[in-house]
């Protein structure tokens, strides 16, 4: 973020987050990347190398084979178990701190399921495809926390006798109506989009920069690299988003 046309634009997204009474926010896979967690596409290792994660993420792959597909994500979880957030979480939390204080406020959406955002401080995040923090009964829809789950078999199973699977969605299923809704919402009540760490070409995540393009709000993409939206975003800043959210921050409390 050193060149002049870098710290230009730098300076206007910053302009406009201190002046935006509300700000929505969506982020996705890159941004977790940065803690360490890998991307859903990468290859598997060891056990899992010779399995598609496409189909190991389907519903109909959890209903044919629960115990199969329990077992890896619990795997998925115990790599990514250790990853802390990394100063853009921190930075974005702050950054809802500081315009909830002045009476605005910055709605985080989210298309991860780590819960980073929230261990990084950030209040009310939206989560559209669910967390893998919690664990759901299939037969009641009972959830609880995943650190309360015996996984000493699989599928694990709730006192209920029904499996429990992790509470996010699988290819097959729709999003839970409520985030959808509450994304809806801060999308069209915001006076700036974010986009961080994600391309936003997949729907619903898509829809939701075009709807923000079609009200004429402000777009700001945050993304080491160029996306299919870069040209149609108002503002493209190019980074980690560890880095050029702190960077934000520090010019918006100046």
């Amino acid at each position: 973020m050193s060149d002049l046309a870098d710290q230009t634009e730098l300076q206007l997204v910053a302009e406009l987050l201190q002046t935006a009474p509300r700000v929505a926010v969506l982020t996705g896979a890159g941004m977790s990347a940065e803690s360490g967690i890998e991307t859903f596409r990468q290859p598997q290792t060891g056990l899992w190398a010779r399995y598609d994660p496409m189909e190991l993420a389907h519903a109909d792959a959890l209903a044919r084979d629960p115990k199969m597909v329990t077992e890896w994500y619990h795997w998925r979880f115990s790599r990514c178990a250790h990853a802390k957030p990394n100063p853009g979480h921190v930075a974005l939390a702050q950054l809802q701190q500081l315009k909830r204080d002045a009476g605005g406020n910055v709605d985080v959406l989210t298309q991860n399921i780590d819960g980073l955002h929230q261990a990084g401080g950030a209040l009310d995040v939206v989560e559209l495809h669910g967390s893998i923090l919690r664990w759901r009964c299939q037969k009641t829809g009972e959830k609880r926390p995943i650190g309360e789950v015996d996984f000493s078999s699989f599928p694990p199973t709730s006192k209920a006798g029904g499996v429990l699977r992790p509470d996010i969605v699988l290819f097959g299923e729709m999003l839970p109506t409520d985030a959808i809704e509450a994304a809806e919402r801060a999308v069209m009540s915001c006076d700036v989009f974010l986009t961080i760490g994600t391309s936003a070409v997949v729907y619903p995540a898509a829809g939701y920069i075009d709807m923000a393009l079609s009200r004429g709000v402000p777009t700001v993409e945050i993304n080491p690299e160029a996306t299919p939206m870069t040209g149609s975003v108002t503002h493209a800043l190019r980074g980690p988003s560890g880095v050029v959210l702190p960077e934000l921050l520090r010019r918006v409390r100046d």
